[in-house]
């Protein structure tokens, strides 16, 4: 995947940080709409560190649910974006998921 500097499972569901699984966009986003949507995450990202250090915590928890929203929008986070039933591995230690497997692997290789 262009752009991700960390491990990306097989099926492209997650990226790998720390051992951690984390979730991808649904691929699917058309690409107008995913740029809209990742400016949406990046600015709300930007308020909250503005908020945070202005110490204005009414504004800051605003910006969160405005980066939960664009999380939700693209995918990263609430109902999966696949549909063959395959269970939600998103923050779970990737040693503990059906991925273990093709991680060990991967660490040898990279």
């Amino acid at each position: 995947m262009a752009g991700i500097k960390h491990p990306v499972t097989p099926d492209g569901r997650y990226f790998v940080v720390k051992g951690k699984l984390w979730r991808l966009s649904n691929p699917d986003i058309e690409p107008r709409a995913r740029v809209r949507l990742v400016k949406a995450l990046m600015d709300a990202r930007r308020a909250a560190k503005d908020a945070k250090n202005a110490g204005d915590r009414d504004v800051e928890l605003e910006a969160h649910r405005r980066v939960d929203e664009a999380k939700r929008s693209l995918g990263e986070r609430g109902p999966v974006w696949w549909d063959d039933g395959a269970p939600d591995y998103n923050r779970h230690a990737v040693i503990n998921t059906p991925y273990a497997g093709w991680y060990a692997k991967a660490r040898r290789c990279g």
